[in-house]
Parts: structure tokens; sequence; C-alpha cells
């Protein structure tokens, strides 16, 4: 199971793609979010965003932000988790 990771920036979309799993900085320390995880909406602190995508860790510099994570009641789209810095 997947969820699609989208990094924004004013300027242009940075990533777009299904992933394993990822792990953030936010104001209360790290978290990571897998597929079905729980709705959240906090703010990312300047730090690394670590994407496990095709059994590998990869990561992304990242100078704070935005991320939310989309939870879809019904059959449609993959569920979305989007950062924004």
């Amino acid at each position: 199971m997947t969820l699609t990771l989208s990094v924004l920036t004013p300027n242009r979309r940075v990533w777009d793609s299904e992933v394993k799993e990822i792990i953030l900085s936010t104001n209360s320390g790290q978290i990571g979010v897998l597929p079905n995880h729980t709705p959240i909406a906090t703010a990312v602190d300047i730090g690394i965003l670590r994407i496990r995508l095709n059994g590998q860790w990869l990561t992304m510099a990242r100078d704070g932000g935005w991320f939310k994570r989309l939870f879809l009641l019904k059959p449609g789209p993959p569920q979305t988790a989007s950062t924004l810095s």
C-alpha cells in the first residue's frame, strides 16, 4: 500500500509520486506517516524530509512550511499527503 506525496514550493511542484512512508520534522518532534495514517495538519520545521520509495530512503532538505495528511472516506483517487514550503 502507498500514499501520494506532493512537495510544493511557491514556484513549482518538486515531488509528486507514490511512496511507502515519509518522516519529517515538526514543531513537536519527528513524525512518520504511513498509508492509512490518521488525518493531520502541522507546521514543518527546518530539517530533512525522508521518503521511503522502492525499498530505499531518499532525503530532501526542508526549510519549513506545512504538512497535511488527507483521508478519503469513499473510493476515489489515491490518498494524498502534501507538504508546502
